[in-house]
């Protein structure tokens, strides 16, 4: 390991937390989690800065060789990152352009891959980490519980227990337990109906013996990562396919049909298929993710509290299991990981064990008095004061002088139809407006969930004095803003890929056009975090649900009326505004929008906010066309 200095100004850097390291590991985990990718992809493409998080020595011995070898590295503090990097969580990677980043750990660790991948496209097995098409760890944590788990919780909880661990007997992380549970799941594939046949035939023929024997680690340790032993290992057909990918083997073809009885066997007679890995049968980025994370915790139970074992045996045969995967273990040396040999366990069920049958799952709350349908839930609120009731428009009629702007700041640049890049300007009318008479020289303006930017580039055209950040979690569309962006020479914007929670820069104004589902919920908290005014238009109320941070209704006006049974209704209704449904219906559906955006903006009052909910105009430039604009008091 070598430590550099100099400038930052060519290829990518590389930014990640450094608090403190221990054998084998440096903290935070996401750190230990981006270098042990890195090991693994056999990447260098990166100038990898190590940013101190507290006041320490930034000298660079204080990184020992066996962690990280053959990586140079540099030790920055926090105020020598770039700017638009002060504005994000790390793990961050910035272009040399500097204002363009990309933020947060799955983020971050798909770009990897993708680079890695484009430095080297024989390297195809390293696109195969990103799962069936490509979307391993792709859903932001908010909405993907796995996401959340790999990314957030596991990390975190880890953490803690690393921390806190003493000579008493641990409580185990319900995070563990949660993972454990996962990994007793059935596995669903997209050639999920094949393969439970093809496993159907191999357990006749073997006298129905158990296929994948859950939790059986093996004690063995292989010297050599070779397909040879890899094929010794794997002798249930989860295995064998799982395997034959890692080792580009393709299972010989055969024409001949199955057997009668098993083309014949109803699915719902077919075995289930078992994990080898975290998210099924391949190998992906999310066992990369959990491998540091896992590892470290099993270290402190083998040396403390070995009996503890027992409680998650599938976490354990994993743990085993991913060591014979091809290029782990040169991966993990590099890294200071040094494997563990642990015992052989027998699987529990979850009835034996009462930790692993008292994980949290998704709640169901009946309601006995609840009625379906959208008029009971509507004639309940007026009951209760509560009517569909809309602010008037403050300028309906007025409109960006579309012809004399430049061709790139229109949506009619996008790929887009000509009648949609008109509802698109029309809509952007709405929400211009509005952010011009609220903005001042020198504001920051966030355009969250900005896709291709048609929202913020017109802003930063339009208002050069302040600072606009286009923050989007898809990379194409920030890629295609940023060329816009590019041909109008604009120098007030920054681009960042990203989830929204690792935004943490501070800002006047928050606008969103079109944020799906619980997005919009989560601008508005974003906004009143920072006591930032904000100018949203929801989209997708049909996906509206409880979250990990959000519970419906929102507002304690609302509470008190509506179950969430009842919220819900509200929220698929409000999806039914589209042209084509009976005016009736669509009636209904802009009804239903309303009151969900009452809720919404209610909530936002109870935290110092004057709120209203618009019409934009005219009505026809979107089925989804509320606005809720909110500004601190």
């Amino acid at each position: 390991m070598k430590a550099i200095k100099k400038s930052l100004t060519e290829e990518e850097y590389l930014y990640l937390d450094f608090s403190h390291q221990t054998k084998g590991c440096i903290f935070p985990l996401h750190t230990s989690v981006t270098l042990f990718l890195l090991s693994y992809c056999d990447c260098k493409i990166f100038k990898i800065c190590l940013v101190v998080t507290k006041e320490v020595n930034t000298d660079s011995s204080l990184l020992r060789d066996d962690l990280i070898q053959d990586v140079e590295i540099q030790i920055i503090s926090r105020q020598e990152l770039p700017p638009i990097v002060q504005n994000c969580c790390l793990p961050a990677v910035v272009e040399r352009s500097d204002n363009f980043c990309r933020a947060g750990l799955a983020v971050v660790l798909r770009h990897i891959i993708q680079k890695s991948y484009e430095a080297d496209p024989l390297k195809k097995e390293l696109l195969e980490l990103l799962g069936f098409k490509k979307t391993c760890l792709k859903a932001c944590a908010e909405v993907s519980q796995w996401t959340r788990l790999c990314e957030l919780t596991i990390p975190l909880a880890i953490e803690n227990f690393l921390r806190e661990s003493s000579d008493q007997p641990p409580v185990i992380p319900v995070e563990i337990l949660q993972l454990e549970k996962k990994l007793s799941e059935p596995v669903r594939v997209h050639n999920d109906d094949k393969l439970r046949r093809q496993k159907l035939k191999q357990q006749k023929a073997d006298g129905v013996g158990p296929p994948l024997t859950k939790g059986k680690a093996k004690s063995k340790v292989h010297t050599q990562e070779t397909s040879e032993e890899l094929e010794s290992s794997s002798e249930s057909l989860e295995l064998k396919v799982a395997f034959s990918k890692l080792t580009v083997q393709e299972e010989p073809a055969t024409t001949n049909r199955e057997p009668s009885h098993i083309r014949k066997a109803k699915a719902s007679d077919l075995p289930p298929l078992e994990h080898v890995f975290a998210e099924g049968l391949y190998f992906t980025l999310a066992d990369i993710v959990l491998l540091p994370c896992i590892h470290h915790f099993l270290v402190i139970i083998c040396k403390k509290f070995s009996e503890k074992l027992v409680e998650f045996p599938l976490l354990a045969s994993w743990y085993q299991r991913i060591q014979e995967v091809p290029g782990v273990k040169t991966a993990a040396s590099k890294c200071g990981i040094q494997f563990l040999h642990l015992p052989k366990l027998l699987t529990i069920s979850t009835e034996q064990c009462p930790n692993l049958s008292e994980v949290p799952g998704v709640e169901e709350h009946s309601d006995p008095l609840f009625i379906g349908g959208p008029r009971p839930t509507m004639a309940k609120l007026m009951e209760k004061g509560i009517e569909v009731m809309f602010s008037p428009h403050p300028c309906p009629t007025w409109t960006v002088d579309w012809n004399v702007l430049p061709a790139a700041v229109s949506p009619k640049e996008g790929k887009m139809s000509s009648d949609r890049a008109l509802r698109k300007q029309q809509q952007l009318n709405n929400l211009v407006y509005v952010v011009k008479n609220q903005a001042k020289p020198g504001d920051r303006i966030v355009d969250f969930c900005s896709g291709g930017g048609h929202v913020g580039i017109v802003l930063a055209h339009m208002l050069p004095s302040c600072q606009v950040t286009l923050i989007e979690n898809k990379e194409l569309s920030l890629i295609r803003a940023k060329k816009r962006s590019d041909e109008l020479g604009l120098s007030n914007i920054w681009f960042i890929q990203a989830n929204m929670e690792y935004f943490t820069g501070m800002f006047n104004i928050g606008v969103a056009l079109h944020a799906c589902g619980v997005a919009t919920d989560m601008v508005i908290e974003h906004c009143i975090k920072t006591r930032a005014s904000f100018v949203t238009c929801p989209c997708c109320y049909g996906f509206i649900q409880n979250t990990s941070k959000f519970n419906f209704p929102k507002s304690e006006q609302f509470k008190k009326t509506l179950s969430y049974k009842e919220h819900m209704i509200l929220c698929r209704f409000a999806d039914q505004t589209a042209v084509q449904l009976p005016p009736q219906r669509r009636l209904i559906g802009k009804q239903c929008m309303c009151l969900v955006d009452l809720d919404r903006a209610r909530a936002a009052e109870e935290c110092g906010y004057s709120v209203q909910v618009i019409s934009m105009e005219p009505e026809s430039c979107s089925p989804k066309n509320n606005m809720i604009v909110g500004v601190p008091i």
